[in-house]
């Protein structure tokens, strides 16, 4: 009555992390508001921009391709394309092609970037710096497995394992909520997540990475997505694999705790946390090779 502004927690929490609270998520949430229904306009125009710019890629880029191939069969004896099965809308399987940067090998490994890392080769080391390695997937936007913009989709092997903690399998102890949403969309080349945060390499940072995919899909527009585009652009020409604010630290949270947004409100400094995870133990299981 005094004019003051009231803003719900939730929606603060929103607007200054750019993720979702998926503690505070309901079913009412996604029964009652219509935020995470988009209309056929919004689909239709997502996906026609992508065809488009996947077919001016492949063709503006079919020089560098050339290239990179060359460079890879130089660098280290394989293939020149990685191929793994992901998991695409409506947890339908599907290749993903990637230009090769690992040294291959005929054990089982593990699907996070930090135990690969004594694989990666030299030329694998600046395809993956300023992601060229993810330029052969304009295939998979014109085979409808993806798009340009969307949440980057999980290999078989981890998808597997992330369902069976989104049930809360004893096996794990640990829940992760509305997991199933992720799988609403389809993915893409680049997304949210990955301009916002880092390679995820543990289940904990999986969980994170979820918060913003799910923001993602719950104010996905044309606008948010010429966004993205823009800071995967920029991302890409500063030779940076992780998140676009990581020099200022703005989304490398420490454990149990959300980042601080690099702009504040006026008065006191406010730090917004969220519940604490605790570690989980990967099952022992066998796992693709991972690239």
């Amino acid at each position: 009555m005094r004019g003051a502004i009231v803003e719900d927690g939730v929606e603060a929490y929103e607007r200054l992390t750019g993720k979702l609270a998926i503690e505070s998520l309901t079913p009412s949430n996604l029964i009652f508001l219509k935020d995470f229904q988009k209309s056929h306009l919004a689909h239709v125009t997502s996906r026609g921009i992508s065809l488009l710019l996947a077919v001016v890629g492949l063709i503006c880029f079919a020089p560098v391709f050339a290239l990179i191939a060359l460079a890879i069969k130089l660098d280290s004896s394989g293939p020149v394309f990685f191929v793994q099965e992901r998991i695409g809308m409506g947890c339908r399987r599907f290749k993903l092609i990637k230009f090769r940067t690992m040294q291959p090998v005929q054990r089982p490994a593990s699907e996070w970037e930090k135990d690969n890392g004594d694989r990666i080769t030299g030329v694998g080391k600046w395809l993956r710096k300023f992601r060229l390695d993810e330029l052969p997937q304009f295939v998979n936007v014109l085979r409808g497995d993806m798009n340009l913009v969307g949440p980057r989709p999980h290999p078989a092997s981890n998808f597997e394992l992330l369902v069976l903690v989104s049930r809360n399998a004893t096996e794990c102890g640990l829940s992760i909520p509305y997991y199933f949403l992720r799988s609403s969309v389809r993915p893409g080349i680049t997304g949210w997540a990955q301009v916002r945060y880092r390679y995820a390499n543990d289940l904990e940072e999986e969980i994170e990475k979820l918060c913003y995919d799910l923001y993602y899909i719950k104010h996905q527009s044309l606008w948010l997505d010429l966004r993205i585009l823009f800071d995967t652009v920029k991302i890409v020409l500063a030779g940076s694999r992780s998140g676009a604010h990581e020099a200022d630290h703005a989304i490398a949270p420490s454990k149990g705790e959300a980042p601080t947004p690099s702009f504040a409100l006026p008065g006191p400094r406010r730090t917004y946390r969220t519940r604490h995870i605790p570690p989980v133990v990967r099952p022992d299981r066998e796992h693709q090779s991972a690239s």
